[in-house]
């Protein structure tokens, strides 16, 4: 049973409620171990993102829930780095690897994650339409996330597949599809850090399986990556959301499953 969860936001970004609140929830849901994982500030983009600011009190006030809540449940500081922005400002316990845009030059960086037809326009804008060139230039940024932001978590390994029900189509058997994920998988593997198996999209109502999907996901485990379990909670009723149900379909082709970021 997975009694642990690294990957959650609060109101200090994007999230809807309060740190302490966070920490709460999961206590009263049973979990002995949590994280609080920030989005880390983004020069370009601070939409749904710490300020600097922000990002110090933060910190101050996650290390004063540890104290509060020793003895009941196990606080870590963690933070969200996106790729564009380069390494945590502040000092945590983990950080989480992600990428959340595509890089269209002339400093134009596009959300891949907040709406299907932004998805589709940058898709044109900055790939001629070609789907699978942006899928490329995305995964080349994912195999890179380790180095650029000091993961310690690979956050939501194919996050730009998050709209593939709702108007992006997209062809799985595709060959150039299979080769960019698993070129960047093949670069992370030695760096033997955990990717999610994160199940925000489920629980927000844009997909009906984790990220990573099934065939990345057991391409990992041959290559011998390992996972870690995370919700990517914005409400503390999401957190460890549907835990239950995917532990066993993912042990079921032997993957390796890790309680821990470090």
């Amino acid at each position: 049973m997975i009694t642990s969860d690294f990957h959650m936001h609060t109101t200090y970004c994007d999230g809807k409620n309060t740190a302490e609140e966070m920490i709460q929830s999961a206590i009263q849901k049973g979990l002995t171990a949590v994280g609080l994982s920030g989005h880390g500030y983004t020069s370009f983009d601070d939409s749904y993102c710490m300020s600097k600011e922000q990002s110090v009190q933060y910190a101050k006030e996650v290390t004063a829930l540890k104290e509060k809540y020793r003895g009941q449940i196990r606080v870590l500081l963690g933070v969200e780095q996106d790729y564009f922005g380069g390494k945590p400002i502040i000092d945590t316990d983990y950080v989480i690897g992600s990428v959340h845009y595509l890089h269209l030059g002339d400093g134009r960086y596009v959300p891949i994650d907040e709406h299907p037809d932004e998805l589709i326009q940058a898709v044109k804008e900055g790939f001629s339409g070609d789907f699978y060139a942006a899928a490329q230039a995305y995964f080349q940024c994912v195999g890179d996330v380790v180095r650029a932001t000091g993961a310690d978590i690979i956050g939501h390994f194919d996050l730009i597949t998050k709209f593939c029900e709702r108007g992006v189509d997209i062809d799985f058997g595709n060959a150039r599809w299979r080769h960019a994920y698993t070129d960047a998988i093949d670069r992370l593997i030695p760096y033997g850090k955990p990717f999610e198996i994160n199940t925000g999209a489920i629980s927000r109502g844009y997909r009906k399986t984790p990220y990573p999907a099934m065939p990345m996901m057991r391409y990992i485990a041959s290559q011998g990556g390992m996972f870690i379990f995370s919700s990517d909670s914005h409400t503390k009723d999401n957190i460890a959301y549907q835990f239950d149900i995917w532990e066993p379909i993912c042990r079921a082709f032997n993957t390796r499953i890790v309680s821990s970021p470090r």
